[in-house]
């Protein structure tokens, strides 16, 4: 059974940074595809960052150029590294593993999803 543990999240000032973490467990992180996506107050969840299987990365294009996504094979984790936060970056953030190796933005290609860790960004 796949579990998915997130935590990082907090409340920092716009222009700070954070880095989300995602601790994996009943999976082996490469073997498929892993997500980041985030969920703002009142809104649909949405896909943040792709890392397919071949380690090819994929942002939307709000966090181009300010998050990072990558993997640790040796402490099986998934993370996202956040800089030049916006007070729109605001949201629970949710780590997923895909149901294939290929990505996808539409979170019904995931399959395993954690409990969210939330991210407050103040003006």
């Amino acid at each position: 059974q796949v579990q998915l543990v997130e935590s990082g999240g907090g409340s920092v000032q716009a222009g700070g940074s954070l880095t989300l973490s995602c601790a994996v467990s009943g999976y082996r992180v490469g073997s498929r595809c892993m997500a980041w996506f985030r969920q703002p107050p009142g809104k649909e969840r949405e896909g943040v960052a792709l890392l397919h299987i071949w380690d090819t990365t994929a942002y939307a294009d709000s966090v181009k150029g300010r998050f990072s996504i990558s993997k640790d094979y040796a402490k099986n984790t998934l993370s996202l590294q956040m800089n030049s936060l916006k007070p729109e970056d605001t949201a629970m953030y949710y780590c997923a593993v895909g149901r294939t190796g290929g990505c996808s933005w539409s979170f019904d290609s995931y399959s395993d999803w954690g409990q969210g860790t939330q991210v407050t960004i103040s003006s």
